[in-house]
């Protein structure tokens, strides 16, 4: 049986006998080798966390199961957010397995439409705002301000909570902290939540962030986020911020996946950008990946060489295959 990631972490989250346990069976996600990128990279160990894995593809679940069962323990009749599109699905999911209403807003044309689809087929209501997500969330927290509605964006702190047990596990299993902790930053929610969980070890490990260069712009459109409403945070968590461009996004991202077999969302390849570019100081670094590559399939099919016509024939396709073996090996 699956441990939610709320009875693993018990003594260390804001939860209480009186609290509902809602989980989708989140938390404990892999922590991978990848020696090829290692060696590209110059790092003797680069490990990443494949936050991927987690029941609605990212990262975010990690925070919904807290922010969703706490919002249940104080009677909520409904929760609502904000979202770039891996927040929808999150609070769609955990809603609907809490048995509440789920509201989502998101920017009008700017979310994929896998993740749109994942968000409704979960049974939540979404509305495209006329405008940025910066309008969406706004909106929202004036709704939310009512009192008809939670707020589980990672501006509700219980959200935060939960997201800080990346950084447990991963001390966890590699026996100590590494030298530094790499991820993307969008609204830079996740990067105070890793300084907390730090802050609760004792431990002074640097984090790096890393952004869209193009913030309003970035093909990368789960960290597309014009106003990052953690900014003072990630300043306070004395966090490295750089940026990448959507080309060196792209490249790492498709480097991630035909190097080391991992598909993820273009945003996840943010902070290898980083650890590739040779920004990342240490020996045994841990770069967060935050969203599995299905959650933007039309960004892959822009970006992924297309497939190649032949015919039905044996020799023709061992032709093909060894030609593209060949170009792969160059």
């Amino acid at each position: 049986m699956t441990v939610p990631l709320i009875e693993r972490f018990r003594d260390r989250l804001p939860v209480s006998a009186a609290t509902p346990v809602v989980s989708l069976g989140e938390g404990s996600t892999p922590l991978l080798a990848t020696p090829r990128l290692a060696r590209a990279a110059g790092v003797r160990d680069l490990w990443l966390k494949w936050e991927a894995s987690n029941p609605t593809g990212s990262y975010k679940d990690r925070g919904m199961t807290v922010a969703v069962s706490k919002a249940l323990e104080r009677d909520a009749e409904a929760v609502l957010c904000a979202s770039t599109g891996n927040t929808a699905g999150s609070a769609a999911a955990y809603a609907a397995r809490a048995g509440l209403p789920a509201l989502v807003l998101t920017p009008e044309g700017a979310v994929s439409g896998a993740k749109l689809a994942q968000t409704r087929m979960l049974g939540a209501t979404v509305l495209e705002v006329r405008g940025s997500f910066d309008d969406a969330l706004r909106a929202a927290q004036e709704l939310a301000d009512r009192g008809t509605h939670v707020l589980v964006n990672s501006l509700n702190p219980d959200r935060r909570e939960g997201q800080k047990t990346a950084v447990f596990e991963i001390v966890e299993e590699l026996g100590a902290a590494p030298d530094a902790f790499v991820l993307p930053y969008g609204g830079g929610g996740n990067t105070s939540s890793y300084a907390q969980a730090l802050a609760e070890l004792g431990l002074a490990t640097p984090i790096v962030s890393v952004e869209a260069a193009d913030r309003r712009g970035t093909l990368a459109t789960a960290i597309r986020i014009g106003e990052p409403v953690h900014a003072r945070a990630v300043r306070d968590a004395g966090a490295r911020v750089l940026s990448a461009d959507d080309d060196a996004l792209v490249a790492a991202w498709r480097a991630l996946a035909s190097e080391e077999g991992l598909f993820c969302e273009p945003s996840s390849a943010a902070g290898l950008v980083a650890v590739l570019r040779g920004d990342v100081e240490g020996d045994r670094v841990v770069v967060t990946i935050t969203g599995h590559g299905l959650k933007d399939p039309a960004a892959a099919d822009l970006h992924a060489p297309p497939p190649s016509l032949v015919a039905p024939d044996p020799d023709a396709i061992a032709a093909v295959g060894a030609a593209a073996a060949g170009e792969r090996t160059a």
